[in-house]
């Protein structure tokens, strides 16, 4: 029998603090050989270089811009991701986008949720406000990153699947879990945590029914939740343990009847929200993050080539941090380098600045990656008398929405813009 609850599924856990620490260069897999090369003619130069057009990297990309900072944004894809589904975005995530100057425009088109700075917010909304604010012809768009090389100048050679070669005094790699550039630096794959999760979007034409809340249902080895997006739209998932990835789903039809299956005998709302969502927003994801533990995993830098968000720290979504650990990234970094930009772009300044980003964010994404992790595993148990504690305990006497969102505080000012 599943366990209902509107109620966060966040726990108030304390976390100790840390102190910034240095990384060694040490990895659990074998790293990817960095090359030196000679520069050649007919590359071409840039200054700074963002690979990928997700919300790392575009928010990054506008955080530079708000400083005066130009840089170019590099996408594989034909566009900007159109499909998906949403993410939640907690107060951290809010006041970042206030202060790249889109929090305004976002906030009025999504609904808050339970008297809190927390929206569940569509992907690709959001995206379209981060690249609309951008320059005109910033982002380049089906420029997959097909190698990288350090040049005897110590700049970055980017070999893109079309042959085109571009020269960059910085690289950030804001590619996603997946992302060429951390393997290249030396970071062991993301690891899978034992559950999947489906997702989709549902669409109520004439209305949606639900109140602003979020609301979840809990099983074992199984649980749903769903939450209100706005007036039309309910963002709803569904995470499952399960022994390994599992092949990729693309048939839409065929993830819709598997996430039906999984709780078919569950409330009828939840039933009802997943046979409204559209075909096109179903997905099916198997959930990973990476450990970044200090003196083994490798440092955020390499020189001049620096990851940000999920191509640097994924984790899971227990606690809606991803996307908002990414945001943070995108201003602290974008801070840290329009400070030595302006004074010459030295080795030595950038390089210093890079590593400066990494101490100050791996005391914060650290923690928050094992936090999500623990969250998690508490909240799949399979083990029938553990769960009834769960369910009849622990949610409805220890979660509560406001109080465990300490780990939502994040201050972060205006960007000037000088443009």
């Amino acid at each position: 029998m599943a366990a209902t609850s509107s109620l966060s599924f966040l726990l108030q856990m304390k976390t100790l603090p840390l102190t910034p620490l240095s990384f060694s260069a040490r990895t659990r897999t074998k790293s990817i050989r960095l090359s030196v090369v000679n520069s050649q003619s007919e590359v071409d130069k840039q200054d700074v270089v963002v690979v990928g057009a997700g919300i790392a990297g575009l928010a990054t990309a506008l955080s530079l811009h708000r400083l005066g900072v130009r840089s170019l944004v590099l996408e594989q894809a034909a566009s900007l991701r159109t499909g998906g589904t949403s993410l939640t975005l907690f107060k951290n995530g809010w006041r970042v986008l206030d202060a790249i100057g889109v929090g305004s425009e976002l906030r009025s088109q999504f609904l808050e949720i339970q008297g809190q700075e927390v929206r569940a917010v569509e992907r690709r909304i959001l995206l379209e406000a981060l690249c609309n604010r951008l320059p005109p012809n910033t982002v380049h768009f089906s420029s997959k990153v097909a190698k990288i090389e350090r040049i005897e100048t110590g700049e970055t050679l980017l070999e893109l699947n079309d042959g085109t070669r571009l020269c960059a005094k910085i690289v950030i790699g804001c590619d996603g879990i997946r992302s060429p550039i951390a393997k290249w630096m030396g970071f062991a794959e993301p690891k899978f945590v034992g559950y999947s999760a489906f997702r989709g979007l549902a669409f109520y034409p004439n209305g949606q029914p639900f109140e602003p809340k979020v609301n979840y249902v809990y099983g074992r080895g199984l649980r749903a939740g769903y939450v209100p997006v706005s007036r039309t739209k309910v963002y709803w998932f569904i995470c499952f343990n399960s022994p390994s990835p599992g092949p990729k789903i693309r048939d839409p039809s065929m993830l819709k009847k598997q996430a039906q299956e999984l709780v078919k005998n569950w409330p009828s709302d939840l039933l009802n929200i997943i046979d409204v969502t559209p075909e096109d927003t179903f997905i099916r994801t198997p959930l990973v993050d990476r450990w970044l533990w200090p003196t083994i995993s490798p440092p955020p830098s390499k020189g001049r080539v620096v990851v940000v968000g999920d191509a640097w720290h994924p984790m899971t979504p227990n606690l809606g941090q991803g996307a908002c650990c990414a945001l943070e990234d995108s201003v602290v970094l974008a801070r840290k380098l329009a400070g030595v930009i302006g004074s010459g772009l030295s080795d030595a300044s950038v390089e210093d600045a890079l590593r400066s980003y990494g101490r100050e964010r791996w005391a914060r994404v650290f923690p928050l990656t094992v936090r999500a992790n623990l969250v998690g595993s508490l909240l799949q148990w399979d083990n029938p008398m553990v769960c009834s504690i769960r369910n009849s305990v622990i949610i409805p006497k220890v979660v509560r929405l406001g109080p465990i969102l300490e780990h939502t505080n994040f201050d972060c000012e205006a960007l000037s813009s000088n443009v």
